[in-house]
């Protein structure tokens, strides 16, 4: 039913109403806006020093890594003939090389076919790597003298069937196998030829390939998987590219190298040889890199200058305008900074050097609590003590014996000197065999055999047949085969083989308790004539001792504190010495790392702005609460006040209909006229 107000009486009842309801809310609505707007400021505030922090906390990233305090530069006269790069730690000097040969790979080729899907004949092929005695390109038994295998390279054998004895699917074998060797079929204009090359360089990565044929008698002559032989017997392949050793000359001292990329040449440097030098030397420099270190002192100054700066203008008050920021006056913004400040001035416990505060390296604080770097100071304590800035930022541990190096620590990990005691030194997981001698023939009744590395087997492996003049030669190819099975390989895990006197030794590469090398299967004599028997040999130990007192968790050559213990989280790892007391290892942290880890808890799930935002959007959602509890009242009230009019209103109505009716009355009356009239 449709009502309309104030038709009766004339009242103007909406806007009485309306008035009426406008001036109960207007106080309480004011108080809650005003008090909705100071608490959105407030979190817009923490959101924006919260932000500022987190960009600080990003600026501390490069001072808190040892990284980028164990960076060289490097420069080259003649980048184009020989460029060089620091790879590690390497003395600053200068250094003159003159390069005579460049390293080459092996390249052989098969002769010409007709086409790519030519079939071959079927069998195996074995490709291993090694030094040749080859002095002539002209193919013939006469030019191939002699072949010593690379026992740090795998051999392997792939079968070749009916499914892929074209020279495509040769190419592609060789290819899938991922052997270390690049197979491609060219077309030189009277045929198609399968070219092989050796993935690395160097005279020791020369190829020997043997085959054996299916129901071929004679796997010597130049026809089906024969074809492809180069080896002692038969080179069947022509070689296109001998291979060859880098030759130069670092300070007039010879060096030969099987890559053009030789990184063990000088500690820390890569050198990459890219062009012969005809005598002349180019000068390779090195030099500590003070560049990377000043830019991240930079860039810790501006990140913690711009903190500083929104912190300031969040808690100021203009005098002049009256205005205070949004967090003026607020203790958890005052005591943040307050702990930043604090940790940027203080000296960082258990430095050892020539300083330990930011002030002593040139790093000072400004009047508006920022910070300011003397660029002369600072490049002078670079100069003369560059060792000892990394322990005034980052987290370090510098132990005295040269054969203990620091890995890492956590969060738990206490400042202070800790003594390091070994009881046990890592060992590896080895596998002797019985007595054997030589020379000694390997043949079909000795040449298969089986390993377990590490828990994970090998396929079959087959030993290359022929004499055997020393021990040494087939341990060089034991070790080729292991190391050469894809399974092995794919695991990452890889042995040694030698032979001691007069029985081999097999020794896995990785160290500690899951560290074994087993016999899995054997051929018929092998065990009476290579001494290698089913059986499983010892097993490797984990490093054991003691760091601060306490024992510590060992893994491999890997030595942890204990959790619990001050020394919780320090990993070090212990490559070589003996055992017993192996001195101090002395840990600290540095500014960057304490800020860190101080920064990280204010900005965590847990810490200080969650705590505070929290509570600010609780206020805020509050405020929403009591503006719909205003709302519910004013509708209660606006009800009550019309309800109330509305009643009034028609009273009013009432009595004018009475007014009215009593004028009619008094209007009839014999001489009302003359009443009214004197009236």
């Amino acid at each position: 039913m449709l009502t309309a107000t104030g038709i009766g009486s004339g009242l103007d009842i909406e806007s009485l109403v309306s008035q009426l309801v406008a001036s109960e809310r207007a106080p309480v609505e004011s108080r809650l806006v005003n008090r909705e707007s100071v608490l959105t400021a407030e979190l817009s505030g923490f959101g924006s020093l919260k932000s500022a922090l987190s960009t600080f906390q990003s600026s501390l990233s490069s001072l808190n890594s040892l990284a980028t305090f164990g960076r060289n530069t490097t420069s080259s006269s003649d980048a184009g003939a020989v460029s060089v790069s620091a790879t590690g730690d390497a003395a600053p000097g200068s250094y003159s090389v003159a390069v005579t040969q460049l390293a080459k790979a092996h390249s052989l080729a098969s002769g010409s076919y007709g086409s790519d899907s030519e079939a071959l004949g079927t069998g195996t092929i074995t490709i291993r790597f090694g030094t040749t005695d080859y002095v002539s390109p002209v193919p013939g038994p006469e030019s191939y003298n002699s072949f010593a295998v690379n026992p740090d390279k795998g051999a392997a054998t792939l079968t070749i069937d009916s499914s892929n004895n074209t020279l495509a699917g040769l190419r592609d074998a060789i290819n899938d196998a991922d052997i270390g060797v690049n197979a491609v079929i060219v077309n030189d204009g009277t045929g198609y030829r399968l070219l092989l090359a050796s993935n690395e360089t160097g005279a020791e990565n020369s190829l020997e390939i043997s085959v054996s044929g299916d129901g071929d008698s004679n796997d010597l002559d130049n026809s089906g998987l024969s074809a492809l032989s180069f080896n002692s017997n038969a080179t069947h392949l022509s070689q296109t590219l001998a291979a060859q050793d880098a030759l130069f000359t670092v300070n007039g001292l010879s060096v030969s190298s099987s890559s053009n990329t030789a990184d063990d040449v000088l500690e820390g440097l890569s050198i990459s040889l890219k062009e012969e030098t005809d005598g002349i030397p180019v000068t390779l420099s090195v030099s500590e890199d003070h560049k990377s270190v000043r830019t991240a002192i930079e860039s810790f100054v501006n990140g913690y200058n711009q903190f500083i700066s929104t912190f300031n203008s969040l808690t100021s008050y203009d005098a002049e305008t009256g205005k205070a920021g949004p967090l003026q006056g607020d203790f958890s913004a005052r005591s943040i900074a307050s702990q930043v400040r604090q940790m940027i001035g203080s000296a960082v416990d258990g430095v050892g050097g020539a300083f330990s505060s930011l002030s002593e390296l040139g790093v000072t604080t400004k009047e508006d609590g920022g910070l300011a770097i003397d660029s002369t100071r600072l490049e002078n304590q670079l100069t003369n003590h560059f060792d000892d800035v990394v322990s005034l930022f980052a987290a370090i541990a510098r132990p005295v014996d040269d054969n203990i190096g620091y890995i890492t620590s956590s969060s738990a990990t206490v400042v202070g000197n800790y003594d390091v005691n070994i009881t046990q030194m890592a060992t590896r997981g080895q596998l002797s065999g019985a007595v054997t001698s030589f020379p000694l023939v390997i043949d079909a009744d000795n040449d298969e055999f089986s390993v377990r590395i590490n828990g994970v087997a090998s396929g079959i492996l087959s030993i290359t047949q022929g004499s055997y003049a020393s021990g040494d030669a087939l341990a060089a190819e034991l070790q080729a085969r292991i190391n050469g099975d894809q399974t092995l390989r794919g695991n990452g895990f890889a042995v040694t083989v030698s032979f001691n006197s007069d029985h081999f030794e097999i020794v896995s590469e990785r160290y500690g308790a899951s560290s074994a090398v087993e016999i899995f299967t054997v051929d018929t004599n092998t065990a009476t004539q290579l001494g290698l028997s089913v059986g499983a040999g010892s097993s490797g130990l984990d490093v054991a001792g003691t760091i601060g007192g306490v024992a510590a968790t060992g893994s491999g050559q890997f030595l942890t504190g204990a959790s619990g213990s001050e020394a919780a989280g320090l990993k070090l790892l212990i490559d070589g010495g003996s055992v017993g007391s192996r001195g101090v290892v002395s840990f600290s942290r540095g500014i960057a790392n304490q800020l860190n880890s101080l920064i990280t808890t204010f900005l965590g799930a847990s810490g200080v702005f969650t705590s505070r935002t929290d509570g600010i959007e609780s206020r805020i959602e509050d405020i929403k609460d009591q503006r719909e509890v205003l709302n519910r009242r004013m509708e209660a009230l606006e009800l009550r006040y019309r309800s109330q009019f509305n009643a009034l209103d028609s009273l009013l109505a009432q009595l004018q209909t009475t007014s009215d009716f009593l004028t009619q009355q008094l209007a009839s009356l014999p001489g009302s006229g003359q009443l009214l009239n004197k009236s």
